[in-house]
């Protein structure tokens, strides 16, 4: 494998890529908080981190990538409000509608997508 260097904002430069277990990198992504259709602000990060999976891949490393889908947010309690639909519902269809149009940027999808809702308890 050829050395790679990720802008680190934390240095403030580029620094090389040192996985914990050689050759394995994991990457977690904040989802989306699923209260309505995505916009292009919620698309960014699942392109972003997308790539950078495949780009890791090709470079022969293995990737597990974790994206959550926040699913209990006050964005969502809001958003049902006025629809006068149950929040879980809005949820449900909302997660499902993001998993359907990222699903069309033929970028894959994580390996991993957890829902908020269902992991708070262990949190």
């Amino acid at each position: 494998m050829r050395a790679i260097r990720l802008h680190d904002t934390r240095q403030g430069g580029p620094v090389p890529l040192e996985p914990r277990d050689p050759g394995k990198v994991s990457i977690y992504a904040c989802g989306p908080t699923v209260y309505n259709r995505i916009h292009i602000g919620n698309a960014r990060p699942f392109v972003v981190y997308s790539l950078l999976k495949r780009f890791l891949q090709h470079e022969g490393y293995a990737v597990t990538f974790v994206a959550n889908i926040t699913d209990v947010n006050d964005k969502i309690y809001d958003a049902a409000r006025p629809l006068d639909i149950p929040s879980a519902q809005l949820a449900q269809e909302m997660a499902a509608a993001y998993i359907a149009d990222t699903g069309g940027l033929g970028l894959g999808r994580p390996d991993h997508e957890p829902l908020a809702g269902e992991t708070i308890g262990p949190i």
